[in-house]
């Protein structure tokens, strides 16, 4: 198990990755998460539809 001490993964104020790099790591994983999205709408087409229903029925109850 490893030290709570020590983290693996480098934090907010460590300067070993820049800016540029933790964006396009960032937006990789978004595009990969939009692809498996759009993947699971394709494979399971009665619960995507139920889910846009419901995505436009909070959408009209919304209030500003």
């Amino acid at each position: 198990m490893p030290d709570p001490e020590s983290p693996e993964r480098p934090t907010q104020d460590a300067p070993d990755e820049s800016d540029a790099a933790r964006r396009r790591r960032r937006a990789q994983f978004l595009r990969e998460l939009a692809e498996a999205r759009e993947l699971r709408d394709r494979v399971q087409p009665r619960r995507a539809k139920a889910a846009r229903l419901r995505h436009a029925l909070r959408m009209r109850t919304f209030r500003w």
